[in-house]
């Protein structure tokens, strides 16, 4: 009898275990893909002129800009960002940035997104880049990003 009861309890407990792993496999399905709607939508309203991936950070997201060029810096908040990097590109260009998303590949809180961009400088020049952005994210906001682009071409339009 205390055999049958061990092994009917070992049953349960499994049985719970085995739900629990599904359930928190589900959860981490339902995030990333939450995430992976949030990052599309965004780009997508950025391509059609109604918003941008900036509009998703959190006031103190930290952005990276990797590399070793004159623009490649950390900028610890949103406002920082802004400021410091996305006004004076903007102000070099006399269109805005169209983004044309790769790929979108998200895992928990995070989204990386391949991407291209293209634009217009104001001395008539194409600006064409193409970006990796690794994105953490956190109840629906960009918390910290690490970006990847041509840093180089990025100088030869702020010059």
């Amino acid at each position: 009898m205390l055999i049958k009861n061990r092994s009917s309890k070992t049953r349960v407990v499994l049985a719970l275990l085995f739900l629990m792993a599904i359930s928190s496999q589900a959860n981490a399905q339902s995030v990333e893909e939450t995430n992976s709607a949030l990052i599309r939508q965004a780009f997508d309203d950025w391509e059609n002129g109604r918003g941008s991936v900036f509009n998703l950070l959190s006031e103190d997201a930290e952005w990276t800009v990797a590399g070793v060029s004159p623009v490649s810096a950390v900028y610890p908040t949103r406002q920082a960002l802004v400021q410091e990097a996305v006004e004076p590109i903007h102000a070099q260009l006399s269109t805005a940035i169209t983004p044309e998303v790769k790929h979108i590949i998200a895992q928990g809180n995070n989204v990386v997104v391949l991407w291209d961009g293209t634009a217009t400088a104001r001395n008539g020049a194409p600006y064409n880049n193409s970006y990796a952005w690794h994105l953490e994210m956190e109840d629906g906001a960009i918390t910290r990003v690490m970006a990847f682009l041509d840093t180089w071409a990025l100088v030869e339009l702020m010059e």
